[in-house]
């Protein structure tokens, strides 16, 4: 310590250096010396004046190091240096010395930069980098470590005192201007594929050292505003209420008309009404200016600032203006519109902004009093889906239009409106559109390009999420919460005014919040963060805050992009959302509850999106996929690309993953029955069903695509200087596409999800195991959901264990349902008769019995044996048709595979031949079902008759009426059977209604030839 105090008295300067005997009142630390000194020598090196030479640098790098470690382990150091006003200001004046510095000596001169015809280019300050490396390098470094130091002193017993301390200095002022720096060469798209190896590594250096600081502004201002509202907002005013924006919104928010010019006066009219510091912090600035500024000595006077002047200077040296603090009555906000004085009139008001305050009440959600917007009918819904199917190829290109393309025949110029009547309109009530969903209207008039944020966003914030990763970027969202979020049993003002809530609607008035929301979405989204990170537990809060306010209505708009049916943003607030609502779940608020009625508007509107927007626009494009399926479309008018349909994917997923947490229950389930979500899930299977294609388990390959491949010759080597082109010099063929094209985009994984939500919604009421909800089940039957379920029974590759899931649903659609029953006993009353194909085999066979043996023609020639017969199966799970050997009569079962069949079931006819002869008399539903679903997707738009040449293990025993419990083919099928319960026979029967519905789908046409291509060799065609 010693020799540390002879160094700091080498290089002070005499000014600073007579301070301890000027001032005997003061005693200062040999840590303020040392930290004072070596910033006031770092000034020096920064302005070269007075010119500071290396080995002094030496020390002060050594001071400013020695300080940081002190502040971060003595606790002594770390409250003594927070309490130095001295300290505060070279701070201040180290770091206004340095930005302009690191400015010139990075991007170019500080004048060029609001200049855009003066500006340099990413290239140009890839050399200025690269260039001065070695002198950025150095001061980065050093004033990484002066901000750290920085950020450690407001971590003290009483906060208060540094915080009011650092404002009175203006820090927080250098503070924005450093971020700015940081912002403005990091997020320069520098070209490093043309540089040098060394030139690369000193650009990705600074850039990294840029970083790390920008890192350290953002804790440092999330210490700044910590537990203080005065800060807050004067934080919050800075960041949101940009020039530029200011600028850009001159003219009117088209977002609810906000005037930001009036609102920013209002906001610093209630700073000045709430100017007074802490009274500590007070009588610190006081003794300095009297003992220290006064006597002419360094660093000098405090800044003359307004409205925080007052608190240091003598009174009646400048205006105070700000309210009594000792006064803590309560009042009542009054607007005075005749009042001439503008700071009169917002302290009469009370609260901090009334254009804020109006301009909430006009875009919160319409129900926030009281049920204003009902819910959407399943009648305009159906409308609104054959709208979008009528004029879907019309939508997406005038999303992509341009100007040159006007008048094309994409246009959307006299298409009609893809909205209901104006009849239906005031049906489902008149506020719908206009309050709720201005985006159904499909003439947008806003340009696409614009609505992905392209370009230089507005706000001092916005492009730090594409600045930083998850692990650097967490300070950014706390401050962000630190703001908004209103923890429980925060105090309000004197005007019973939540200020958190005040600064979450300034927030989301202004479009430098909205763009920050945006990209703070779209961040977690980019990065794939899951669940259990902070970045994801934190934006929960951000969002919760938001919901608080019932702005999420508001943001869903703000969020929306006109070509997309649901935005990147909209998906991840979609998932924030439903961790909100899975939080809730574990304690469910009481539902005559405020938070209750607050979940339930919140998802009213959500669901309306769900019902009027996604729907109809998924089931157009599935449509159109079904078109293209059946040869009535062109693939080429497909109007979107296959990241477009991952977007809608992604989206509809976590619509789905919403609705399933709100089934789990049974209070927050009722609404969905009320509103009839069964339609918009039944439409979506319909459409999956129709347009795309189950994927089997196992692909069987073609021979004769074999034969074909084999022909080919093999790839050429890369190394091969003819490779790419053939003997005579033409060019090959382009190799396949790495992914589908979008029109056979298969939606995998959604049918398994809506399954899921169904049996939810089917199943008895808690505490009850029988029957299933009879106004589900009717719903199902009403909009002909039986087909719908009864298709969902053969394996799909893209929908695993969707089956499984089906079964759950025909059990509570079934159970007490005399509706349900009835219709499945029309559906096999009319499915066609299941031994056709066994009467022709048994015609065949009758045929055969003299031929099955080696016989003598006369002349003496030997004939060849019969061939065996052979049949083709399709088998669940398997694409194509499978040749199986049928065993002659009287040949043993060792001359042959063994298939290991499963036990003969019990009382199931005359032993195993009849077993194997007949299939049961109910043929099921599933008959009827396969004829509709191959009617759907036949390529070849044929119709399926069952196929029932198999052998017993296809044989299914009769399905037990759920109503009557006997077997609907006939009265006497079940007899010798044990007795079951009626929940173990009904589960049984679904399993095998299931199992035969997958068995009959799989069926096809007698007059389909079965022999394979006549040039194949006999050798391949068993199994």
């Amino acid at each position: 310590m010693t020799a540390m105090t002879e160094t700091a008295s080498a290089v002070l300067p005499p000014e600073v250096a007579s301070v301890a005997a000027i001032d005997s009142r003061r005693s200062p630390s040999i840590e303020d010396l040392c930290f004072t000194s070596a910033m006031s020598c770092f000034e020096g090196w920064l302005k070269l004046d007075p010119a500071i030479g290396p080995r002094t640098m030496a020390y002060v790098t050594k001071f400013v190091s020695r300080t940081l470690e002190k502040t971060h382990n003595l606790k002594d150091v770390r409250e003594s240096l927070s309490k130095s006003v001295e300290a505060w200001i070279w701070l201040t004046r180290d770091f206004a010395a340095a930005i302009p510095s690191l400015t010139t000596r990075s991007i170019g001169p500080l004048s060029s930069l609001n200049d855009p015809d003066k500006g340099v280019t990413p290239q140009e300050s890839t050399a200025l980098i690269t260039k001065n490396y070695p002198s950025l390098k150095e001061d980065l470094q050093l004033l990484i470590k002066l901000m750290h130091i920085a950020r450690n002193l407001l971590v003290v017993p009483e906060p208060e005192i540094p915080q009011d301390l650092c404002a009175a200095a203006q820090f927080d002022q250098m503070l924005y201007q450093t971020i700015i720096l940081c912002i403005n060469v990091t997020s320069k798209a520098y070209d490093g594929d043309v540089l040098e190896e060394a030139a690369r590594l000193k650009l990705s250096e600074i850039t990294e050292l840029y970083k790390k600081l920008l890192v350290t502004c953002l804790q440092q201002a999330h210490n700044w505003i910590a537990k203080n509202d005065r800060n807050k907002m004067a934080f919050w005013s800075t960041v949101l209420f940009d020039d530029e924006a200011l600028a850009d919104e001159s003219d009117g928010n088209v977002y609810g008309e906000f005037r930001p010019d009036v609102a920013k006066v209002e906001v610093q009219n209630w700073f000045e009404r709430n100017s007074r510091f802490c009274d500590k912090a007070r009588q610190l600035l006081t003794e300095y200016e009297d003992t220290v500024a006064s006597e002419g000595l360094p660093p000098g006077h405090l800044p003359r600032i307004s409205p925080l002047a007052w608190n240091w200077f003598p009174e009646g040296t400048v205006r105070v203006r700000a309210d009594d603090f000792t006064n803590d009555i309560k009042i009542t906000p009054q607007w005075k519109e005749d009042e001439p004085d503008k700071f009169e009139q917002d302290r009469a008001y009370g609260r901090v902004s009334r254009e804020v305050d109006t301009w909430w009440l006009k875009v919160r959600d319409p129900n926030y009093d009281e049920w204003v917007v009902p819910m959407p009918t399943v009648e305009f819904a159906q409308q609104r889906t054959e709208n979008c199917k009528a004029n879907l190829v019309n939508r997406y290109a005038h999303s992509y239009r341009t100007a040159e393309h006007e008048g094309s025949v994409h246009s959307t110029d006299g298409a009609p409106p893809p909205e209901a009547g104006a009849d239906q309109e005031a049906k489902d009530g008149g506020h719908y559109v206009h309050d709720y969903n201005e985006d159904m209207i499909e003439e947008e008039d806003i340009d696409d390009d614009e609505s992905y944020g392209e370009g230089p966003m507005n706000g001092l914030l916005t492009e730090v999420p594409n600045i930083l990763d998850p692990k650097q970027i967490e300070a950014l969202h706390m401050i962000v919460k630190s703001c908004i979020l209103d923890n429980a049993g925060l105090a309000l003002s004197r005007a019973g005014e939540n200020l958190q809530k005040t600064r979450c609607r300034m927030f989301l008035a202004m479009e430098c919040g909205r763009s920050l929301l945006r990209e703070i979405l779209v961040f977690i989204a980019v990065w794939e963060k899951s669940e259990q990170s902070l970045i994801f537990q934190l934006t929960t809060q951000i969002v919760e805050a938001i919901h608080h306010s019932a702005l999420v209505p508001y943001a869903w708009q703000s969020l929306r992009i006109p070509k997309d049916i649901i935005s990147p943003a909209q998906t991840v607030l979609l998932r924030l959302v439903n961790n909100m609502f899975r939080a809730r779940n574990n304690d469910p608020p009481p539902p005559d509850s405020k938070e209750h009625l607050r979940d339930v508007k919140l998802l009213h509107f959500l669901f309306i999106q769900f019902r009027s927007r996604i729907v109809p626009e998924c089931a157009a494009l599935m449509h159109l996929q079904a078109q293209i399926r059946n040869d009535l479309c062109d693939p080429a008018d497909f109007p979107v690309d296959s990241w477009d349909m991952e977007r809608a994917k992604d989206g509809i997923q976590q619509f789905l993953e919403l609705l399933t947490t709100v089934n789990e229950l049974p209070e927050t389930r009722q609404y969905l029955i009320e509103w009839e979500a069964t339609y918009e899930l039944l439409t979506l299977l319909k459409g999956l069903e129709a347009g795309v294609p189950k994927k089997p388990m196992v692909e069987m390959p073609s021979r004769s695509n074999q034969r074909q491949h084999s022909q080919q010759p093999p790839p050429p080597h890369p190394d091969d200087p003819d490779a790419g082109y053939d003997s005579e010099d033409h060019l090959l063929a382009p190799p396949p596409p790495l992914e589908e094209p979008a029109h056979k985009y298969p939606w995998a994984g959604i049918k398994g999800q809506i399954l899921h939500i169904l049996a939810g919604l089917l199943q008895p009421p808690p505490g009850r195991s029988s029957p299933g909800n009879p106004e589900v089940q009717s719903q199902i039957l009403r909009n002909n959901g039986v087909i719908s379920l009864l298709n969902c029974c053969v394996y799909d590759d893209h929908n695993r264990y969707a089956r499984e899931r089906v079964q759950i649903c025909l059990k509570w659609l079934m159970d007490g349902s005399e509706e349900a029953n009835k219709y499945l006993r029309d559906l096999i009353a009319m499915s066609p008769p299941p031994n056709l194909r066994q009467q022709q085999q048994q015609q065949q066979q009758q045929q055969q019995p003299g031929m099955a043996s080696t016989s003598f023609q006369p002349g003496g020639v030997d004939q060849p044996p019969q061939q065996p017969a052979t049949t083709s199966l399709r088998i669940d799970g398997i694409s194509g048709e499978v040749k199986v050997r049928l065993r002659a009569p009287g040949e043993s079962i060792s001359a042959r595979p063994t298939l290991h069949p499963p036990p003969p079931l019990p009382n199931s006819g005359a032993g195993p031949a009849g077993a194997r002869r007949a299939l049961p008399p109910l043929a099921s539903a599933a008959a009827v079902a396969a004829a509709v679903v191959d009617s759907h997707h036949h390529h070849n738009h044929s119709h399926r008759h069952p196929e029932n040449g198999v052998n017993s293990n296809n044989t299914l025993p009769p399905i037990q009426s759920a109503a009557a419990g006997v077997g609907v083919g006939g009265a006497g099928s079940g007899a010798g059977l044990p007795p079951r319960s009626r929940p173990e026979e009904l589960l049984r029967d679904i399993i095998t209604l299931a199992d035969e519905a997958a068995r009959l789908a799989m069926g096809k046409p007698l007059d389909v030839d079965e022999t394979e291509d006549e040039e194949e060799d006999e050798e391949d065609d068993f199994m």
